[in-house]
């Protein structure tokens, strides 16, 4: 079916008697304007290679027999697609028109969402939600033809009073399930600065509508701008639904972080990857980092997240073999499927994971792979920076035991490169040294969440 014959006419008139303000927002934005002239090209993509490779490094290649003996087995999941094509978007934002937003960050915000019209092209699909107390559908999903247009519907937009997420989320996720658009790529834009204060507010069920957006395929860009809105929660929406999480301090910041997202966006080749490790006799998974963790009798199932042109997932399970028998093994057989936002194909990669259990405590005492240290390294600075976040909002720690938590966690994230992650504990610290406990956790968090995905770029 043609893709425009599915998508319902816009209702314009509930805007066109909203006044229109003073600031002109596309005058107003220096950005670099996106090339326009990306398409998805199946055919022409039919000869490439799949877009994602998949190495399985073990931290050790011997363990020791007849005893419990715990490893790493770092799984290296590259973006190796050179193709500039990309899948047309179908794309939802839903912004936050609370009477709090009113001024310069609403005004920024339609800013940020002209940007957004000025970027795609004639196959792109867009829908616009705002909430207040209520709910409403200022364009539902359409192909954006008359672009000034459309920035004239959005320019008009004012605001409300208070703050209803639970309800526009589920009318977010309305819109992008309502068109039935294959080989599209589907994502929710979140904006908010304030707590749940009227309908659904309790974070389990609004964590859970946002986990039921992963079920459909598609993720939710959480943005907390300001000192009032709860990271724990939008953090939530983020995780559960394979998204990501940005914190903005300031209101000219937002149009800057739309467009973030918006490249973001436009430079995915792999949509929904997916980890499933077998294991074998006498093989136990202790933890994992880097994903979404699920276990079913042998198979552990790790969600990851989607991935950009020139960057790395790097999800690591630790092992653990009570009282396996000495001999060569293989341990795991690991699978990969994911999309390929090129081609439209679901492609699959697999590998084993083999491993000598010896008598010898000489050869299983033999030094890790760094590779696998390393990313042990960031997974434990991980989990002590949401430990120190949890002790800093219970008031269960003393500021200066919480400065030098978060200086050894800075200390560890340098030291393996994780030069941006560095330098946001690093505001954190300098806004905790200023009292600024609020900025302090909000920044922390997006620090977390970016962790807890086992992304590296470039």
């Amino acid at each position: 079916m043609d893709p425009t014959q599915a998508l319902p006419p816009s209702d314009p008139s509930r805007t066109q008697a909203m006044p229109m303000p003073d600031l002109q927002p596309t005058q107003a934005m220096q950005m670099p304007v996106l090339d326009p002239a990306r398409t998805q090209a199946i055919a022409a993509a039919a000869g490439l290679q799949p877009s994602l490779s998949m190495e399985v490094v073990l931290g050790r290649r011997y363990a020791l027999a007849h005893s419990i003996a715990r490893e790493g087995l770092l799984v290296i999941i590259r973006s190796v697609q050179t193709a500039m094509g990309r899948a047309p978007l179908n794309l939802c934002l839903v912004l936050d028109r609370s009477g709090s937003m009113e001024g310069a960050p609403f005004e920024y915000a339609k800013q940020a969402c002209a940007y957004i019209v000025d970027q795609l092209t004639d196959q792109d699909v867009l829908s616009i939600v705002t909430f207040s107390d209520t709910v409403d559908v200022v364009m539902p999903p359409r192909k954006i033809i008359n672009k000034q247009l459309v920035k004239e519907h959005i320019m008009r937009l004012t605001v409300g009073d208070t703050t209803n997420i639970y309800d526009a989320l589920v009318m977010g996720m309305q819109q992008l399930t309502s068109v039935n658009l294959p080989g599209y790529q589907s994502h929710m834009v979140l904006l908010t600065d304030g707590e749940p204060t009227v309908g659904i507010k309790d974070f389990p069920t609004i964590v859970s509508a946002a986990a039921r957006a992963k079920e459909f395929g598609f993720h939710i860009t959480a943005l907390g701008f300001g000192p009032d809105y709860n990271e724990e929660l939008l953090a939530g929406i983020a995780r559960r639904s394979g998204g990501k999480y940005y914190y903005i301090d300031q209101p000219h910041k937002i149009p800057e972080v739309f467009q973030r997202e918006l490249v973001r966006l436009m430079t995915v080749v792999a949509r929904n990857p997916k980890l499933e490790v077998q294991l074998a006799r006498w093989v136990q998974v202790r933890q994992a980092f880097g994903g979404e963790l699920k276990l079913q009798g042998r198979t552990a199932t790790l969600s990851l997240v989607d991935v950009e042109r020139n960057s790395t997932l790097t999800p690591i399970l630790e092992l653990e073999f009570p009282n396996h028998p000495a001999g060569i093994y293989r341990i795991a057989k690991l699978t990969l499927t994911w999309e390929d936002v090129v081609t439209g194909r679901v492609e699959t990669a697999t590998a084993d994971a083999v491993m000598e259990f010896t008598t010898d405590p000489a050869l299983a005492n033999q030094p890790q792979d760094p590779r696998v240290a390393n990313e042990l390294q960031v997974s434990i600075a991980s989990r002590a920076l949401e430990k120190t976040i949890m002790g800093i909002r219970a008031q269960q720690i003393e500021r200066t035991q919480a400065l030098a938590e978060l200086q050894r966690t800075q200390a560890i994230l340098l030291s393996q490169g994780r030069v941006q992650e560095a330098q946001e504990v690093t505001q954190a610290i300098r806004a905790l040294q200023g009292q600024d406990v609020n900025t302090a956790e909000k920044t922390l968090m997006g620090t977390l969440v970016n962790l807890e995905q086992g992304k590296r770029e470039g």
